[in-house]
């Protein structure tokens, strides 16, 4: 017994240093879908936003049923502000079950972006303000946020936005995009 609890104390400190923080931000389209869409974006990029409007939106429009949309975050810190505050926001918001609500709200509202609205943005959205705020204060997602951000870099993202669909690099654009999801749902891949 006295060999055991050592090694039961060691065990659970091992696990409990490998738990890595998980977004609680759910997919657009279909969660079953087995055809991947990602976008590495940054909530503060004019390119990001129209994308939002003019890409994803149509893709989904079109594909919802057949795809599973994932949006990473990329925040370009360098030349945006307050990209990395935002998105730890929208991921602070996501634990209470609007991230999609925030992106879409921080896209509209992005010339407004500051850090005095992300707290605003949440108390327009009926969630609990100050539960968002002592989140996004605390850092308690800059983790996830940045480890969104390593996977981009390990993947060849230089910009946003950039997407993937299954895996392959696929250059932004409705039409491009609009072939390889048409690709992969015909069970081939294509990379463009």
């Amino acid at each position: 017994m006295k060999t055991l609890l050592p090694l039961l104390c060691f065990t659970v400190f091992l696990a409990a240093c490998g738990e890595a923080e998980v977004s609680s931000r759910p997919p657009r389209g279909n969660p079953n879908a087995s055809v991947l869409v990602e976008e590495f974006a940054d909530l503060q990029c004019p390119a990001c936003q129209v994308a939002h409007s003019q890409v994803t939106a149509p893709l989904l429009e079109k594909y919802g049923k057949d795809i599973r949309f994932e949006l990473k975050h990329f925040p370009l810190r360098s030349i945006h502000r307050f990209a990395l505050d935002a998105a730890e926001m929208s991921e602070c918001v996501a634990d209470q079950g609007k991230f999609w609500e925030f992106v879409d709200l921080a896209y509209e509202n992005q010339s407004d972006l500051s850090l005095d609205v992300l707290v605003e943005w949440a108390e327009v959205l009926g969630l609990d303000a100050d539960k968002a705020e002592r989140c996004w204060k605390s850092h308690s997602k800059r983790d996830t946020v940045l480890a969104d951000y390593k996977e981009g870099r390990d993947r060849g993202v230089g910009g946003t936005p950039t997407f993937f669909v299954n895996g392959e690099k696929v250059t932004t654009g409705i039409d491009t995009l609009g072939a390889a999801i048409d690709k992969a749902l015909k069970g081939t891949t294509m990379p463009l």
